[in-house]
């Protein structure tokens, strides 16, 4: 079974969660090329639907673990994933969240308390907040913490992760239906598939499409991995015109670990990077002494394209800005985007 992008994501997570996301090495100023992220995907902020929806509850709804969750209220909600977040605030309830991962760096966000880090969700700090309705990923845990969280009477709904730009609309609706707010969910999913097709038309069609690879870094962990199948970037990268070189190439792992002989069979014509995984190796100076990258047509001609962390993997109603940063970024050398 293919790995989703969100459980992929999370594990790779897990192994730099103590050393920090991208800390403790000194970031290079990025050399001239096409790295800088895109301030329209950068995360600052997200855009609420025009008007404050009413719930209307209770409900009931199905959960991705296969129970039947009932929400009797949502004036307290805590969702564990910063997709998850995301997607409470653009249907217009963010006053009603009271935390967040980690992975919400959005600027709605972030001034709300940090009660999970990725995978590691602390059950206390969730508790303490006293929450009507817990909003979490099937790769939310560890388990003894969701556990003792529906042991303690709240309602957990588990959402299923994102494959690609298909699901977004998917997890939009389920959590409007959730809150209550179901013609909030099927509006803000016609409005981000909407502009997920108009970003898609800035598209260049090209005689050759680019290769290009996903690399996972975290120089401060030394954590250099490149995406094979199911390491969520595939659809990215597809509607973007491009090849995912990693999955094409042949790696059926959703990562592994990068080495000179993988990238040469991939032979990237550009490198898709998360903006403080490049941070993390010193920027694109630092990318190209990772052994193997300088003798990559990406490293050669130092073709990066980075897309902030909190946002790049979403598939959620920012989607469409990161889709329209990616193709400027990829395509700006060629003078097409």
């Amino acid at each position: 079974m293919r790995t989703r992008a969100a459980g992929a994501l999370l594990a790779v997570l897990a192994l730099t969660t103590v050393t920090g996301c991208g800390g403790g090495a000194t970031a290079e100023a990025p050399a001239a090329s096409t790295a800088a992220s895109a301030s329209a995907a950068s995360g600052n902020s997200v855009e609420p639907l025009a008007g404050t929806p009413t719930p209307r509850l209770p409900v009931t709804v199905e959960s991705a673990d296969g129970e039947k969750v009932s929400v009797e209220k949502a004036a307290r909600i805590v969702p564990l994933s910063g997709s998850l977040s995301e997607i409470v605030f653009t249907l217009g309830l963010g006053d009603r969240v009271v935390a967040r991962d980690i992975t919400a760096t959005f600027a709605q966000a972030s001034k709300l308390p940090v009660v999970t880090r990725g995978h590691d969700v602390s059950a206390e700090s969730v508790l303490s907040l006293k929450p009507d309705l817990v909003l979490a990923e099937t790769t939310s845990g560890p388990a003894e913490a969701m556990d003792q969280i529906r042991a303690a009477g709240v309602p957990v709904l588990v959402v299923d992760p994102a494959d690609g730009l298909d699901d977004v609309g998917t997890r939009i609706r389920t959590v409007a239906d959730a809150l209550g707010v179901t013609a909030a969910g099927q509006e803000l999913t016609a409005r981000s598939e909407q502009r997920i097709a108009a970003a898609s038309k800035h598209v260049p069609h090209t005689k050759k499409k680019l290769r290009v690879a996903f690399l996972y870094l975290r120089g401060s962990a030394s954590v250099y991995l490149i995406g094979g199948e199911g390491s969520g970037a595939t659809s990215l990268i597809e509607a973007a015109g491009a090849v995912d070189a990693g999955a094409e190439s042949g790696l059926k792992k959703d990562f592994t670990a990068i080495t000179s002989e993988a990238l040469v069979k991939a032979a990237p014509d550009a490198i898709l990077v998360m903006s403080k995984g490049l941070e993390s190796v010193g920027g694109i100076d630092g990318l190209v002494r990772i052994p193997g990258i300088a003798q990559t047509p990406a490293g050669m001609d130092r073709r990066v394209v980075s897309v902030e962390d909190g946002v790049l993997l979403n598939y959620g109603p920012r989607t469409d800005q990161v889709l329209k940063s990616v193709v400027e970024q990829l395509y700006k050398e060629d003078g097409a985007a």
